[in-house]
């Protein structure tokens, strides 16, 4: 009896090893597989051209250890378009979402609340008709090497939700392209990624967005909008976007070493922000703190646009750009408080600083600028005025040179700051800029098309 039992289950456990890897040539057949997948199933879709009239479901659980992978057969290989995408819901965990090309009808891929540990990878996204491309509810999910291209109608590319009052938590972003997103007529509502609502902004998330490009994305006047706290946003590049990246609400994110060409660079509002270690250059202004309209603080609707408290924008460099830092003007304004602008090299361009509207308890100090059309708003006691003696490295970069008077002139009583744009550390004496002079290796540049997205070499 018990040799009997022992075969019955090797034998069920080798039917398992051998069901753990199915090929599937239609969708009926790829739910069916999914409906029936277990923890470590591959499931392979092969190449071609599929048709959905509903969405693909997935409320599957695999384990970490044992994820379940829904994959094409080659990388954009086989292409899911009708009036249905994927949908994975509660309380699918675990799920692979890998090399797919999807061009099924708008808002039909997302990960919705409660699900967990999912990753959507080296998929390309070009949904037509309104609405967006990938929206993110659930927590603890990974979202890289994907391309998201040629949107021409009103959405948002990546659209990241959450459940309640709370932002989804501790999302991974990274390595992602975006490309060409034109212009939907200034209409609200075409950000080309979306972190958050109003209604999330003050809850925190604890997420890391990096690494990734955006190019000759328009939408609307918003590239990167950021209405949640605790997003971290590093060594992303943002190159030929008419459209600003914004910290539209919430509070203590951290934005640094991301690089700029090109954009009418970054808006902040909100409260307790770290920018730093920024490259700029030609851009249409680079820094634009906010005049807020209202204090979130103070009871304001989250909906306003909350002023700038305490933000921290220290070591960034700004290189001919038309407009280098700056507060517009707003009716019955409330402008900004205690922000901190220390230790940022600005060479080229319109004034240092232009403030046109309430501007309580600054803090400039540290500063150099260089070849600027003059100091504007900068007090004297915040700059110096001389030639940083930067250098264009191999990759187009302006970098400092190696006698260069910014070398060891920042101070490091701003702990918050420990990396430079390249990736290296901070050590020693602190370089002013965005840039650290060093010999370590650089973890971090301005990326380019095929570093990323789902074709990354």
């Amino acid at each position: 009896m018990k040799k009997y039992i022992l075969v019955l289950v090797l034998l069920q456990f080798s039917m398992r090893i051998w069901a753990g890897t199915v090929t599937v040539a239609s969708i009926e057949a790829l739910q069916n597989a999914i409906d029936r997948a277990a923890p470590g199933d591959v499931i392979i879709l092969k190449n071609g051209v599929y048709k959905t009239t509903g969405d693909i479901r997935v409320a599957q659980q695999g384990t970490a250890q044992h994820p379940i992978t829904i994959r094409a057969e080659s990388t954009g290989g086989a292409e899911i378009g009708g009036s249905g995408g994927v949908s994975i819901v509660s309380p699918a965990a675990y799920i692979i979402i890998a090399g797919f090309k999807f061009t099924h009808t708008a808002s039909k891929a997302r990960s919705g609340a409660g699900t967990r540990f999912c990753r959507w990878t080296h998929n390309i996204f070009e949904t037509p008709g309104k609405g967006e491309y990938l929206t993110i509810a659930g927590n603890d999910h990974e979202i890289d090497y994907n391309t998201f291209q040629n949107k021409t109608e009103m959405g948002r590319i990546l659209a990241i939700r959450g459940e309640g009052k709370q932002i989804a938590e501790r999302l991974h972003i990274h390595h992602n392209y975006f490309y060409n997103f034109p212009d939907q007529g200034g209409a609200n509502g075409a950000e080309t990624f979306q972190f958050g609502l109003s209604g999330f902004s003050l809850s925190t998330s604890n997420s890391i967005v990096e690494y990734n490009l955006f190019e000759k994305c328009h939408g609307e006047n918003e590239l990167i909008s950021v209405k949640a706290s605790g997003v971290t946003l590093r060594y992303n590049t943002i190159r030929d976007c008419p459209a600003q990246f914004t910290l539209r609400h919430g509070n203590k994110c951290e934005v640094y070493g991301n690089y700029f060409f090109n954009t009418p660079g970054i808006r902040i509002f909100g409260d307790d922000h770290s920018i730093f270690s920024n490259y700029f250059e030609n851009c249409a202004q680079a820094i634009t703190v906010g005049n807020g309209g209202g204090e979130v603080a103070d009871g304001a609707a989250l909906t306003e646009h909350d002023r700038p408290d305490r933000v921290l924008i220290a070591f960034n460099t700004m290189v001919n750009n038309k407009k280098n830092i700056e507060q517009p003007g707003r009716k019955n304004g409330l402008g900004a408080t205690a922000i901190a602008i220390v230790n940022n090299i600005i060479q080229g361009g319109d004034v240092a600083a232009s403030i046109a509207g309430p501007y309580t308890s600054p803090q400039w100090k540290g500063n150099i600028i260089f070849k600027t059309k003059g100091a504007g708003d900068m007090p004297a006691t915040g700059y110096r005025e001389l030639d940083p003696m930067l250098v264009k490295s191999a990759d187009g970069i302006w970098h400092l040179e190696k006698n260069s008077p910014a070398i060891g002139a920042g101070e490091s009583s701003y702990p918050v700051v420990q990396v430079d744009m390249d990736g290296q550390a901070r050590s020693g004496k602190w370089d002013t800029g965005a840039d650290q002079y060093s010999t370590a290796k650089a973890t971090a540049h301005a990326l380019k098309a095929d570093e990323v997205g789902a074709l990354a070499k």
